[in-house]
């Protein structure tokens, strides 16, 4: 086998020896950090989630890989930048991907193909995807160690452009692309995803989102009957459906709100006081904030509306928001509401650096499905990034950054008699980082 692996050719010299490279170094891993998912998938049980939601109706007989392998495999690999089923064809005989997914990196049988995972991903029913995104709100709540009192859910879409004549897909003016507009909800304070659903791209209607917030209510109250939610999204959930359900259902609320001619016209005095105190001052911004009842004609009833007026070289610009959240004008605006923009980087590591809209099959089902799939792989990373100690500079990383330092990591794995043995590179430069943060996973597994 040594004589007829491929080499390296043209490499320089160095120091007047002559560099020969080839590929007979053996059982080795680019890939050494997929182990640390392992404990993290164990500690979570999301492949086990996820598969208990689908049938099995193969012959037993004839299986080699459960569902819950399949499903754990995929996701390990979309956590380590292997976004497609065809990267399996190759990662099946990688000896710590086998390692992650419980088999010996030598005799141990090899992983799936890239046919096997495909027929996984085309198998579930609608009914069998909404028991999965049920199971993932539960997943959430048991990832608590405590029930919190309040929690804040942050929800907004995201276009993904489709790649050909895809169920779902619509042409979308404001993207000027045909596109899914999948809808995301985040807990504001840990980042954790609760639910991601694939849905026609365009934006949602007050009673699309208001039926999608009902379902994830429903669900976190059925975990925790007293916990108090407020939801915090932009314009597109300012409607008057969502702050019925909302406030049926006992919930706080803090929404973008679109302006309209009325609400200028209320705003008109505000935006005239800025720009004049701007002027007399010149400083190059002036804000004010107040607040005024309002009611639209498609509402029950009238609601409180914040409003933040600012005034630069350019003009006067106002931003109104509708909530029933107590507290100062300028508290709301500036740090209920926009805090919100943390959700931008949310969706930005699940879309970006998951790479979750990588959704090319024909069915909108097995989109969805694969949707899942690269949720859980966002679970794994962001449990990675919270096992880093508080302080320190990992807590704050990209996922890419993480994936980078502590999953492309080269290793040499050899399978002894009683024990495996992982041999990790002497210059690894975070092993200190490593040794604490793998110490943190294993001692928050069940």
């Amino acid at each position: 086998m040594t004589e007829n692996s491929s080499f390296l050719p043209g490499l320089s010299p160095v120091a007047g020896k002559e560099l020969f490279a080839r590929f007979d170094g053996g059982r080795l891993s680019s890939d050494g950090g997929v182990v640390l998912l392992r404990e993290i998938e164990h500690g979570l049980g999301l492949a086990d989630v996820l598969a208990s939601c689908m049938t099995d109706e193969r012959d037993p007989s004839s299986t080699r890989h459960s569902q819950a392998d399949m499903i754990r495999a995929r996701m390990f690999a979309i956590a380590c930048g292997y976004e497609d089923c065809d990267d399996l064809d190759l990662l099946r005989f990688d000896p710590a991907f086998k390692l992650a997914c419980g088999r010996l990196s030598e005799s141990g049988a090899d992983l799936m193909s890239q046919p096997t995972l495909s027929r996984l991903e085309n198998l579930p029913s609608w009914r069998q995807l909404a028991r999965m995104g049920l199971g993932l709100i539960d997943l959430f709540c048991n990832s608590f160690n405590a029930v919190p009192v309040r929690i804040v859910l942050d929800i907004d879409d995201t276009a993904d452009r489709v790649h050909g004549g895809q169920q779902l897909a619509l042409f979308n003016a404001h993207y000027d692309d045909y596109c899914f507009q999948p809808i995301h909800i985040y807990d504001a304070a840990s980042g954790k995803p609760i639910l991601s659903l694939l849905r026609p791209g365009k934006r949602p209607s007050g009673a699309e989102a208001a039926q999608i917030l009902r379902h994830v209510i429903r669900r976190i109250r059925y975990n925790w009957p007293l916990v108090e939610i407020t939801v915090r999204g932009d314009g597109h959930y300012g409607t008057p459906e969502v702050m019925d359900l909302l406030e049926q259902q006992g919930c706080g609320y803090i929404l973008g709100l679109p302006t309209n001619a009325r609400l200028k016209l209320i705003g008109q005095s505000w935006c005239e006081d800025v720009a004049t105190r701007r002027a007399l001052s010149g400083k190059d911004r002036v804000r004010r904030f107040f607040r005024t009842g309002y009611q639209a004609k498609s509402w029950s009833l009238e609601r409180r509306v914040v409003a933040r007026v600012e005034a630069t070289s350019r003009g006067a610009d106002i931003r109104f928001l509708v909530s029933n959240l107590p507290g100062r004008a300028k508290v709301l605006y500036d740090k209920v509401y926009c805090a919100r923009g943390r959700m931008e980087n949310m969706i930005k590591d699940h879309k970006l650096y998951t790479l979750s809209d990588r959704t090319s099959c024909h069915r909108w089902e097995a989109n969805q499905f694969r949707l899942f799939l690269h949720t859980g792989a966002y679970w794994l990373l962001h449990q990675l990034r919270q096992a880093a100690p508080r302080r320190s500079r990992w807590r704050g990383a990209t996922f890419e950054t993480l994936r980078r330092s502590f999953l492309k990591i080269a290793v040499r794995v050899q399978e002894l008699k009683s024990r495996i043995k992982i041999a990790l590179p002497s210059a690894y430069p975070y092993q200190p980082d490593l040794v604490l943060i793998v110490g943190r996973i294993s001692a928050q597994a069940p």
